[in-house]
């Protein structure tokens, strides 16, 4: 077989489309990329720019390990995807050290493991409350409108100190950023607003600290060399970022768990195996479909290519995590897999921060919702789940269950 008729059978833009018949599965095309083309040119349907795309987990590793690989959106050759306007002060992820790292560092302290722990007792409140709930009603039930959507946003209300009689405001406008189907204005308005009260919010926290993410940062901001706005532009990223890749990761995580029954009653048999079994399913469902994206700030050879400096790159996590070099039988959820190293919290410097927090508001939904509610299943047929096939993060629209 030649080049061409390689070329033939792969697409030629991204991103690309999942077989419908198997929605838990990465598109099917990443498979034929990493064997054949595992870091090619190809064009972004959203813009027509050309990028190097990357899909093996060895290739993904070496990029997103290198500083050499900019995260910074005003890098030359970045992959803007179109975005509506830069990302404002604060938005960390969207930056490149020394800034990155002045700012990473300020907030690092607030995602120990001892944190997180002290959190746990709160994570673990909500989540028996919102299954409780769901429970108490009449099935069917929308599982990410009772438990997907609006676990994250109180996790992330009650880490940020915000006053109880504001959580509600808070749960409506994280959902309305996190639509993609509302009108990009909408959007962009609600966000503003939502930066509004933060910055209101920040400033009480200030002047009567509490004990609470916000005011820690408020104490600390000026000896750190953090502006105001900047934290305001922090706790906005908590808020959004924190909150579309958890709910999307709990409503695909569970449809995925609801068609490996086995899994499940895996889980019952040995509870223990509740840490491995998130690592998994985090793995096996990679919500961030749109891959990480780069831009080169030198000439650098991967994987034998040479990628040069102002090259845009796109690396898929979602094809990394599914590499059959590294990890066997990929298409499997198995729970007893010895290799756990997969790239849906990141790698390198950008790794997420979060990621402690992630697990577990993951552990405590997966443990509990499957205890309270031992007959638990789909309304409807898989191939009937409205599922976010265009979407940036990928996940569920809803989630018909009843038991």
């Amino acid at each position: 077989m030649d080049a061409a008729d390689i070329d033939a059978r792969l697409p030629d833009t991204y991103p690309m489309e999942r077989a419908k018949a198997c929605p838990l599965d990465p598109p099917p095309a990443y498979g034929r990329f990493r064997a054949e083309r595992p870091i090619t040119r190809i064009t972004l349907d959203f813009d027509g720019g050309e990028v190097w795309l990357v899909t093996r987990y060895e290739d993904a590793r070496t990029i997103l390990g290198d500083p050499r690989f900019s995260s910074d959106f005003s890098t030359p050759g970045f992959p803007a995807r179109l975005t509506a306007r830069p990302p404002g002060p604060g938005t960390f992820i969207r930056m490149d050290p020394p800034d990155h790292s002045r700012l990473r560092r300020m907030l690092q302290p607030e995602f120990t493991r001892r944190r997180v722990e002290a959190l746990r007792p709160a994570i673990d409140g909500i989540v028996t409350k919102l299954v409780d709930d769901m429970a108490s009603r009449t099935p069917p039930v929308d599982l990410v409108d009772a438990l997907a959507l609006p676990l994250p946003s109180m996790v992330i209300t009650e880490l940020l100190g915000v006053p109880y009689e504001d959580r509600e405001y808070f749960h409506e406008t994280t959902k309305v950023i996190g639509n993609q189907s509302v009108d990009p204005r909408r959007r962009i308005q609600v966000r503003d607003d939502l930066k509004t009260y933060l910055d209101k919010l920040v400033a009480a926290k200030e002047a009567e600290p509490a004990d609470d993410l916000l005011s820690r940062l408020g104490e600390r901001r000026e000896a750190a060399g953090v502006s105001r706005e900047e934290v305001v532009g922090i706790a906005t990223l908590l808020m959004v970022a924190g909150y579309e890749t958890i709910a999307n990761q709990i409503g695909a995580g569970t449809v995925a768990l609801l068609e490996n029954p086995e899994r499940i009653a895996e889980l019952r048999a040995d509870p223990a195996k509740l840490p491995a079994a998130v690592e998994e399913i985090i793995r096996h469902q990679t919500v961030i479909d749109y891959g990480l994206r780069r831009a080169a700030t030198a000439d650098v050879e991967v994987g034998g290519r040479l990628i040069r400096k102002g090259d845009g790159v796109v690396v898929v996590v979602a094809s990394a995590n599914r590499d059959e070099s590294v990890f066997e039988c990929p298409d499997r959820l198995d729970f007893d897999r010895e290799q756990h190293d997969h790239f849906s919290f990141g790698y390198g410097l950008h790794q997420c921060m979060g990621q402690i927090l992630a697990r577990a508001q993951l552990e405590a939904v997966w443990s509990t919702l499957f205890d309270r509610i031992p007959g638990l299943r789909l309304a409807i047929p898989v191939d009937e789940v409205k599922f976010r096939f265009d979407m940036f993060v990928y996940g569920v629209h809803e989630l018909p269950v009843t038991w």
